[in-house]
This record gives structure tokens, sequence and C-alpha cells, in this order.
């Protein structure tokens, strides 16, 4: 988190005033955590600003953290509580349910998680692995179909030879005497009658809460090596261009044993030379000739399934006439329903005739024009 000189007031960063009651903040944070939240805003800056936002209200929405707040301020906060302990009674996953982040396409896990994934559970500042990117291409075909594939992804992997603990095999860590194995010191300073007391990273061991006298030569103390993965993937029928999938734990390993990352798969649907996406409908022309625009017929259309179907073309049928094939478009994520397939008309005007079809046209506009003559014809 951002030292006290850097922070904003909390009731600032929500946008309420500081006599604003509990229903106040907590609708002012679901509209907020509505527009940062990272799963559905992937703009430079949105990740900070829900976490600057979930922070300011997992203060204001406790009693008494808010009247420590009120009292003394950021270091009032800072002193007394740690960074999980902010985060640690607050009910985020009811709220974030709500707006729907969660289950297939929110892929959100719990808010603790997204601020401290990087803690090992006793506390220690053991690092989370990385989270990593794996940009996949598919036709539209395979997002209508769905798909399952395997990808080959390059990451760090736990140490197979000291499984993860940094030591060389046969030897054991000790435990850090500054920190007593807590991998964070408390250092107590004092403003007039007030006691402040900071959480710091433990210098000695840097977070680890151990020191590795003997470390291993595979990984040289780290704990991970680099490796290449195949990994299986499930892309679910109805994908969208730059959908990305959040695999649990298939990042690179965290640092001594700690949790690894998370692989974010995203998703690109290439172009496709007779189909237009819109939503979940699909977009195609067809050409017809004249005589059967004039006369109806019945033709063969391809669909997105790889098969024809067959669609009616109305005589008198005109230029830019949009038909609809029903339930032939893309389908809802879930596969609840599915898009129209949409057939824009264009009619052919020949460029070449033979006499026979001249003569024949020459006829028709003849007694076109005797209609418009007559005031009876019309388009």
């Amino acid at each position: 988190m951002a030292t006290t000189a850097e922070k904003r007031d909390y009731y600032e960063v929500l946008g309420v005033q500081k006599d604003a009651t509990k229903d106040q903040i907590k609708s002012a944070y679901r509209k907020l955590a509505l527009q940062y939240h990272p799963d559905r805003n992937k703009s430079q800056g949105a990740e900070d600003r829900f976490k600057e936002i979930s922070e300011a209200y997992a203060v204001l929405s406790d009693d008494a953290k808010r009247a420590q707040y009120d009292r003394f301020g950021h270091e009032g906060i800072q002193g007394r509580y740690t960074a999980e302990d902010i985060f640690r009674t607050t009910n985020f996953d009811e709220i974030l349910r709500d707006l729907g982040f969660g289950g297939f396409g929110g892929f959100s896990g719990s808010i603790f998680d997204m601020f401290f994934g990087n803690m090992t559970g006793s506390g220690k500042g053991t690092r989370r692995g990385a989270d990593l990117r794996y940009d996949l291409d598919m036709t539209l075909e395979q997002a209508a179909a769905g798909l399952t594939t395997e990808i080959e992804v390059p990451r760090t992997e736990r140490c197979p030879v000291c499984k993860g603990s940094g030591a060389r095999p046969g030897s054991n860590p000790r435990v850090c005497t500054e920190c007593g194995g807590k991998g964070q010191v408390q250092r107590v300073s004092s403003a007039g009658f007030a006691q402040f007391v900071r959480i710091e990273t433990c210098r000695a061991c840097r977070g680890r809460g151990q020191i590795l006298d003997n470390p291993c030569r595979d990984c040289r103390g780290i704990g991970t090596v680099q490796r290449k993965r195949k990994i299986s993937v499930k892309i679910p029928a109805g994908i969208e261009d730059e959908s990305s999938l959040r695999l649990r734990g298939e990042g690179d390993a965290g640092e001594t044993g700690s949790a690894a990352g998370d692989l974010y798969v995203v998703c690109h649907i290439m172009r496709h030379n007779f189909f237009a996406r819109q939503d979940k409908d699909l977009l195609c022309e067809v050409v017809v000739g004249m005589a059967d625009a004039t006369l109806g017929t019945t033709i063969q259309v391809p669909t997105i399934e790889g098969k024809s179907a067959e669609i009616e073309i109305p005589s008198g049928t005109q230029p830019g006439t949009v038909l609809k094939l029903k339930g032939k478009g893309m389908p809802a994520l879930g596969g609840a329903s599915r898009g129209n397939q949409m057939i824009t008309i264009r009619v052919a005007v020949p460029t070449k005739l033979t006499d026979r079809q001249k003569d024949l046209l020459k006829e028709l506009k003849q007694t076109e024009d005797e209609k418009k003559k007559s005031g009876f014809f019309k388009f």
C-alpha cells in the first residue's frame, strides 16, 4: 500500500461526505467497484484505483477503524492495523457477486487474494508468483463451437530438487533471529501522546523469516526454476474477441514455496472472409442474379456451423434487402440462447448480354414505359 504521505483522504476517494451513512458508503463503493474492477476495466491504472477504493471502503465500513481514522487520519490506521487486518474483516465477496464478478466472465477470486496473494499464509514476505499472459488466436468457427486446446507456456516452477524451500537437500534453513521467523519487524514511534507501531519487512531475511546458509545449487536459493509447460485450456462457445480467461495457479511459482501466480489467456478472433460479428448476430452478404431477384428463387447459404442452409429469395427482392436465418448466429456464453444470421442481398447487374437477352430486356422496358405513361407503373 502507499505511504501515508501519498494517500488521499478515504472520504474523497469514495466521493462521500464525512458524515455519510454506512449505506451511502456502501452505495458509493458499489458504483466505483463496477467502474474500476480489473475484470471489467483493462485500462492502465484501473487495478490501482480499484485497490484504493477498496481500502477506503474497508476502513470506512468498519466502525472501529473509521473512528480511528477520523481521529488520527492515515497514521492512526497504519499504526494500529496491519495491511491484512484492514481487509480481512470486510465482506467484499457479497458485494462483488451482486455486481456480477464471479463465475464465468468474472474470474475474480477473493479480494483478499488480489491484495495479498504475494504473501504466504504465515504473513512472511515471500512473494507470490507473477501473473502471466498468453495470447491465443482462433477462428470465428472455433469461437462459435468452443475449443479445447493445449498451449505451451514458459514459466517458473517450484524447484524439483529443494521442493521450493531454497535450501540444499540435506540442509535446513534457520529461523531469522532478527524477526523471529515472522518476516516482519515492528518499528515504534511517538508523536505527542500517541504511539504508533509500524510493520516493516525484515531486512535481514528479506521477509522470508528464514536464513539459507546452504542454498540449493539448482535454483540458487530462490526455490524456482525456468520450465516450459503444456497446459490444456477450454474456451467456451460464444467467447468474444479480447476476452481473457483466468487460470488460477498456472502462472509463475512463488519464492520459496509461496503461492503461484495466475495465467491469463487472452482470446483473439481472426477476421472472417464471409461473416462479420455483431454481438450474437452474424452478418453476411449474398449476391443473386437480376432474374432471381425479380422472379424469386431458393438458394443455399453457408453457416458458421459448416453446413449450408436453405433460404427463400422472394420475388421482387430489392438490392439491400436483409433476410434472417433464425438461430444461426453466435451462441451466448453458457448456451442459453443464440443469435441470428442476417443476410444482405446484393443484386448482380449483368455487364454482357446476348442478343436474345437484349431483346427480352427491351421488351420488358417497353412494357414498363407503357405503364409509366398510363400512370399505373410502380416500383
